[in-house]
């Protein structure tokens, strides 16, 4: 089983309205918003994936100036294929993608766990309005 990572210039969004939705993140996110989703698609300008026998089970949608800060708006990995790496193996190809960039995220209360482990510093700065 290998899970082929990439940089999508397209979001489908079809494809990623059904991860959000075998995630926990769709519990977040606008998902009977059809177009709003869309839109979320349209606007991302970062786009990595990870798919499974060409079905999407993961996916990083980011905003970013490339050059200073990357906002890892969405990370979400379907729940059959969590605890694989491939959240981990996303943020490192953001990384990778944006190196010069700082890259910040939200976390959802179910995972706030998950980030340090992989190594991101919690931030006690953030704001939300």
């Amino acid at each position: 089983m290998e899970i082929i990572y990439g940089i999508e210039k397209n979001l489908n969004p079809e494809e990623f309205l059904m991860v959000l939705t075998e995630s926990t993140l769709g519990e977040r996110r606008p998902v009977g918003d059809k177009d709003r989703i869309r839109k979320m698609c349209e606007n991302a300008n970062l786009i990595l994936t990870a798919r499974l026998n060409g079905r999407m089970v993961g996916v990083a949608r980011c905003l970013t100036d490339f050059v200073y800060c990357t906002y890892l708006s969405d990370l979400a990995v379907s729940e059959n294929c969590q605890r694989m790496g491939i959240g981990k193996e996303l943020i490192r190809k953001v990384k990778e993608a944006v190196p010069q960039t700082t890259i910040i995220l939200l976390a959802a209360p179910k995972v706030i766990g998950y980030y340090p482990k992989i190594g991101m510093v919690k931030h006690e700065g953030a704001f939300v309005l």
